[in-house]
């Protein structure tokens, strides 16, 4: 739904000298990531077994309109998984399987990778079947991860970006409190053609500001 890296591109980006004012992540998220839960979906740490289903749930073409090309075999999308988690343990970048309540198969996914040293300025990209759209899953799953990214991870500002035709992406980060920023002409290459991007942001203050009422909350097991 919204663009997103892929861990090999990781991996060859090297990262900036940390922020000096920055502090060390509430957990050691490094080793493995926390079991995040609401009342409809878990978000888990990604499995070698999820492939087959994440394959199948990621590259239709209604979910692949506006993102970045997925793996394109069962095969691809075993070494993105080792290749998070790898990034995961260097402290980079880490993906989140979304598994709905009742289930144990991947339908989506969540991705956090740091832009500073320390995940000062994070970037966020999600992807989810396009069954599952307008169940109410991508709106919980998506607040326990910025929980995640602002109360563990220890982000002051958290990024998006989505095509600027893509609708359902937008709405979606709208819907969630982003702000649109700006415009990035031309900065995001689909099909041969260029296409420009929104850049929307979250910021931590804001983000705890609004989350007064909600019902969505972060359980760490």
């Amino acid at each position: 739904m919204v663009k997103m890296s892929h861990p090999a591109e990781i991996e060859r980006t090297p990262l900036p000298t940390p922020a000096p004012l920055s502090t060390a992540p509430a957990a050691d998220w490094r080793g493995g990531l926390p079991f995040l839960t609401g009342n409809l979906v878990t978000l888990r740490e990604l499995r070698v077994s999820d492939a087959p289903a994440l394959f199948a749930a990621l590259t239709t073409e209604q979910v692949t309109r506006f993102l970045s090309p997925p793996p394109s075999t069962v095969d691809g999308f075993e070494k993105f998984i080792l290749s998070a988690q790898r990034q995961r343990e260097v402290g980079q970048y880490l993906c989140y399987a979304v598994v709905p309540h009742g289930s144990d198969m991947a339908i989506g996914l969540f991705q956090v990778r740091a832009l500073e040293q320390a995940f000062v300025t994070a970037e966020w990209g999600f992807a989810i079947a396009s069954e599952f759209w307008g169940t109410g899953i991508f709106v919980q799953a998506a607040r326990l991860v910025v929980d995640f990214a602002f109360d563990v991870l220890g982000v002051h500002r958290l990024e998006a970006r989505a095509a600027v035709k893509n609708g359902r992406g937008n709405g979606a980060l709208r819907k969630l409190g982003a702000v649109q920023e700006g415009l990035l002409r031309r900065s995001f290459l689909k099909n041969g053609q260029y296409l420009d991007q929104m850049l929307w942001t979250i910021l931590r203050d804001e983000w705890l500001g609004a989350k007064v009422g909600w019902s969505a909350r972060l359980i760490l097991h």
